[in-house]
């Protein structure tokens, strides 16, 4: 846990209507902070219209200014915000302490404790996404899911979550989630029940079927991702260079891009997952979805960017993670239709957070019903990731070019936050 909050995140709520929150967090330094921050503002659905941040090493000052992304919802939760911000700053300013001290390990969070939701109802139109956001609003996170409908329309759900709150295994905490449940399952529902998840069920959680060598190179070759990017409308938008003249410490890492869901995040996992360093940055997004930052950052020596062929890698890495953080492909499998959705995991093994909701919600509203789910991890090229397999059924199967690319178009709109 972090220092009480009063000391470290402040949250300022405007005055007028439609004004961004000011979400302000001072705290000790420690590697990664500035994504882990970022990933859990994504987590709770808001977009972020500008930053500013800055450290010494030691301690970190950093202002988000936040707007909800979907107005008119269910009322955002800025306690609950306020409360998971500071669980991620280190606890060591409570006690004077420099957290360069402490072993790694001091300030890795303990390992969340895999639970096994099982529930079998009659399948309708929507159910999957219903039940993915109460699970949301519940901050039960969903590790790996299986989901099969049988041909008279039976469903049979297996979910293995943990929880944000540590309180799964409470009967309190239970029955609180079966009443949600209910609510979205209704009559149709025939079990429901959580139960810790044993050895066996958790090897579960790892992925089943290997991936296909077309999909392999649909979704992951260099080649193919750049040739798509070149005739991206989006690659004449951005821009990444390097430039070590302008500070006598720090390389300068200047970005010019079309904004995006996570986009912040997508930047601050890069730069972690390459070891870099954000000494001092400002981020700023206009009004016509355009994005400006200027990063001054330093390697894990804290020395500059020098060799020509690290910037050259760094640059590319970035714009590919600018313009594609999220692969998705619609492949036959047999019979059906498959729809592949791929995020990188952060090296400290974390995956992108609501990426099975967005997919469920757009299937919701293209009205595409989900026979079979899956989730698992694969190593493409010593990289790990994240992929959803969805089967959408054989009346899918003889779909034309265009409403396949309707399909693409309508999941990644979502998951990028151009809906």
């Amino acid at each position: 846990m972090g220092v009480p909050s009063d000391e470290v995140v402040q949250i300022q709520h405007p005055d007028a209507a439609g004004d961004p929150t000011v979400v302000t967090v001072s705290c000790p330094d420690k590697t990664g902070l500035g994504c882990d921050l970022c990933r859990v503002v994504l987590l709770f659905g808001l977009n972020i219209l500008k930053g500013d941040m800055s450290t010494d090493g030691r301690w970190c000052y950093i202002v988000l200014w936040v707007v909800p992304r979907r107005r008119g919802r269910r009322p955002m939760a800025w306690d609950l915000l306020k409360e998971r911000l500071v669980e991620l700053c280190p606890a060591t300013a409570l006690f004077g302490l420099d957290s360069s001290y402490l072993e790694p390990d001091a300030l890795a969070p303990a390992t969340p404790r895999v639970f096994l939701l099982k529930f079998c109802c009659f399948d309708r139109m929507g159910l999957l996404h219903d039940v993915t956001r109460v699970l949301c609003e519940m901050e039960l996170t969903i590790r790996r899911v299986k989901v099969s409908t049988t041909p008279d329309g039976k469903v049979m759900d297996l979910f293995f979550i943990t929880d944000a709150r540590e309180l799964l295994h409470t009967k309190n905490r239970r029955e609180e989630a079966y009443e949600r449940l209910q609510s979205v399952l209704g009559d149709s529902v025939t079990s429901c029940e959580i139960e810790s998840a044993t050895e066996d069920m958790s090897s579960c959680l790892q992925a089943s079927a290997l991936l296909s060598p077309i999909v392999l190179e649909q979704m992951f070759s260099i080649d193919v991702i750049e040739a798509q990017l070149s005739r991206s409308r989006s690659n004449s938008s951005l821009s990444v260079t390097m430039d070590n003249s302008l500070s006598p410490v720090h390389t300068l890492i200047q970005i010019q891009c079309v904004d995006h869901k996570g986009l912040l995040y997508d930047i601050m996992r890069t730069l972690k997952d390459c070891s870099i360093q954000i000494s001092y940055g400002r981020f700023y997004a206009g009004q016509k979805g355009r994005c400006e930052l200027d990063l001054f950052a330093v390697q894990s020596d804290g020395k500059k960017i020098l060799d020509q062929q690290k910037q050259r890698t760094l640059c590319s890495r970035l714009r590919v993670e600018l313009l594609r953080p999220l692969r998705v492909a619609l492949v036959d499998r047999g019979p059906d239709m498959e729809l592949l959705v791929a995020n990188p995991v952060e090296v400290s093994g974390k995956g992108r957070p609501l990426v099975f909701y967005d997919i469920t919600l757009a299937l919701k509203n293209l009205q595409k019903r989900i026979f079979l789910a899956e989730i698992g991890r694969h190593v493409v090229d010593d990289r790990e990731w994240e992929v959803y397999r969805v089967h959408l059924g054989e009346h899918d199967h003889e779909l034309s070019c265009s409403a396949r690319n309707k399909i693409v178009d309508g999941v990644m709109n979502m998951l990028m936050g151009w809906d």
